[in-house]
């Protein structure tokens, strides 16, 4: 079966972009918290901050998974889009984190805000953040390097909306408490969703078995196949998004090394791990019944 690596579609132009617009909305934002003295601003400028470095490993990653896999590095560049995923996440779960914190503290003394100020900067960065939205929406073929970016654009958006919904309530009553909690909504927004992302990338890393994968249910399929006798040393992990590899030990009757049958069996279980499990790189090592008196105890 042919292993050829699956085609990536070009993503840098979109991430460039939205990283024009992230840092443009960045700058505006600074101003805002500082004209304003809102924290619910300067949380979503903070934010922004994050999301700029982390737009910026994004293209990096889209670029680096794009080269060619060499002798030395057999895959390519292709798990850059997991370690650019892994670091945009906990960045901005180190940034939601303070969020929360700072809201709790102003809740008990909220300074001073200008409203006015907050709506015109707030509605600035709605509009930013719904075009950078709409920009990576469209990108084919999300993988985890896309949608950490997405994630953060999208809470982006969130986080403007929360500082325009506390700039009318201070404009139309003067409770101050509305910042800090629109700072408190942010936080609660960015935290959830950066844990479930950083908890993927994680098993990415640590060569979990891939979700939705059950190895019980591959070890069945394929001693359902004619003249297999036992499977042992199954594993499988995953190399970055829609990229699973699987490897084998499977033992077969003697005779199949006598008769020039296994390259046919090869094909065989390999295309029911493709078909059953949508798994395409996979490697079997087939080994005679004979041979388990010789195996090393850790491969049984």
């Amino acid at each position: 079966m042919a292993h050829a690596h699956t085609s990536l579609p070009d993503q840098r132009g979109r991430l460039g972009l939205v990283l024009l617009i992230t840092g443009v909305i960045l700058v505006v934002e600074v101003v805002g918290a500082f004209l304003s003295g809102s924290l619910a601003l300067f949380a979503d400028a903070g934010h922004m901050l994050t999301d700029v470095a982390g737009l910026g490993l994004a293209y990096l990653a889209a670029s680096l998974a794009r080269r060619p896999a060499t002798d030395q590095r057999t895959w390519g560049y292709r798990r850059a889009e997991v370690l650019a995923a892994a670091a945009q996440a906990a960045v901005l779960l180190a940034v939601g984190v303070f969020i929360l914190v700072e809201s709790v503290r102003r809740l008990f003394a909220p300074p001073e805000v200008t409203s006015t100020t907050m709506l015109v900067f707030g509605l600035v960065g709605l509009a930013g953040s719904l075009v950078s939205v709409a920009v990576l929406t469209g990108v084919h073929g999300h993988n985890l390097n896309t949608r950490a970016a997405l994630l953060e654009v999208v809470n982006d958006a969130l986080g403007s909306v929360a500082v325009l919904v506390a700039a009318a309530v201070i404009a139309a009553t003067g409770w101050l408490r509305a910042d800090p909690l629109a700072s408190l909504l942010i936080g609660v927004l960015i935290v959830p969703r950066t844990v479930g992302l950083l908890r993927e990338t994680v098993d990415v890393l640590l060569e979990s078995t891939p979700k939705g994968l059950d190895l019980t249910q591959v070890r069945e399929r394929l001693l359902r196949v004619r003249h297999v006798h036992d499977v042992h040393d199954l594993h499988a992990t995953q190399v970055a998004t829609g990229l699973p590899v699987l490897t084998a030990h499977v033992v077969v009757d003697d005779s199949c090394f006598l008769d020039g049958h296994l390259s046919s069996m090869l094909d065989e279980l390999q295309r029911c791990v493709d078909k059953d499990f949508n798994v395409e790189h996979s490697t079997i090592q087939f080994e005679a019944r004979s041979h388990a008196a010789h195996e090393h105890p850790t491969h049984r």
